[in-house]
């Protein structure tokens, strides 16, 4: 396992970080197991791991503090907050009020005193964000909170995040955690060089694609039982098994070009583009987020590889860089792109 300086912080993570949205009610019910997985990953140099308080309604969470008790002071942790964690609308978003209220939801689900890397999950365009920054910057100066993150957010915002703390003086977004994949490389085009330009760290979600990039979704055949495409699945969004739709046939196409790659260069296609991800220079830590075992060697697998240029180059062939295959959602949903942003007012007279 290699290792690389998260951001502007000094503070050393593993090249791959143990996302955990997987384990709980919404995926691995068996704590046991997932203990295990847990265990296995630290045992073979993870020492990052990611979750969120929204994942499994915090039973994520939950977990995680138990896998670690005994060794908190090996693992940087990392947890988000601001999508809903109950009825009440103020149990949401990026305010001030909710923000210390989610905090110490986290640290004693946790199990900790502290938490490395806090991130606001999602954008708030309903919340001035130097409030949002105001807040958090609080935590920090109380020792609740040791750095600051966002999470998909658009290029330009991460930009006026990092003015916005500029011109405050408050605490900095030290890490963005967006989503990055062979299928996904839209973010290439700003969002990663926003990064770089801004030292910050970059945690990519999703580099296997929902599952896509391991190849256990196969033309003409239903999702696999469990996987994320499973129509029984809380997290299912759409068909991978019906031929005549464009966007499944795309994403078959460019799988099975990818498989000859990964074939040619004696590699699984999961080590192909877990390797892709971690390849560009922008990327600080893959997230990777194993439902088994097995998911985690797999992944596990790939920690240490590099691609040559000549694989690199022919992957942009199959995906060129800076786009998308059709039916990615980055969940970044620019509220300048909405109607009533681009509509004219209409004035009346009279």
């Amino acid at each position: 396992m290699q290792y690389r300086t998260l951001g502007v912080t000094g503070v050393t993570v593993s090249v791959q970080c143990l996302g955990s949205m997987m384990f709980g009610q919404l995926g691995n019910t068996d704590v046991d197991d997932c203990l295990g997985i847990i265990g296995r990953a630290l045992d073979n140099g993870i020492n990052f791991i990611d979750t969120a308080d929204v994942y499994s309604g915090g039973q994520s969470e939950q977990i995680v503090g138990q896998a670690v008790r005994t060794r908190r002071d090996e693992v940087v942790i990392a947890t988000k907050c601001f999508y809903p964690m109950g009825p009440d609308a103020n149990q949401r978003g990026g305010s001030r009020r909710w923000i210390t209220q989610a905090v110490e939801a986290s640290l004693r689900r946790l199990g900790t005193d502290y938490i490395d890397l806090y991130q606001v999950h999602k954008l708030d365009w309903d919340t001035d964000l130097e409030e949002t920054l105001g807040a958090l910057s609080d935590l920090v100066r109380q020792g609740k909170v040791l750095y600051l993150g966002s999470s998909s957010f658009p290029a330009d915002w991460i930009v006026e995040a990092q003015w916005a703390a500029a011109r405050r003086h408050t605490e900095r977004f030290v890490c963005e955690q967006s989503q990055y994949s062979i299928f996904a490389r839209s973010v290439e085009q700003a969002v990663l060089p926003a990064c770089r330009r801004h030292r910050m760290a970059m945690i990519p979600w999703s580099p296997l694609a929902g599952g896509w990039l391991t190849g256990k979704y196969r033309r003409g055949e239903k999702a696999p039982a469990g996987s994320r495409f499973d129509p029984a699945s809380p997290f299912m969004r759409g068909s991978v098994s019906t031929a005549e739709d464009l966007t499944s046939v795309m994403r078959f196409d460019a799988v099975q070009a990818l498989h000859v790659l990964a074939e040619q260069a004696g590699i699984s296609l999961t080590t192909l583009a877990l390797a892709f991800v971690g390849s560009h220079p922008a990327i600080t830590s893959t997230i990777v987020g194993p439902r088994t075992m097995r998911h985690l060697d797999d992944a596990l697998a790939a920690a240490d590889i590099r691609l040559d240029d000549d694989v690199l180059d022919a992957i942009d062939k199959v995906v060129p860089p800076g786009t998308d295959l059709p039916g990615t959602d980055h969940f970044v949903h620019h509220r300048a792109l909405g109607a009533q942003a681009r509509r004219r007012p209409r004035y009346t007279t009279g």
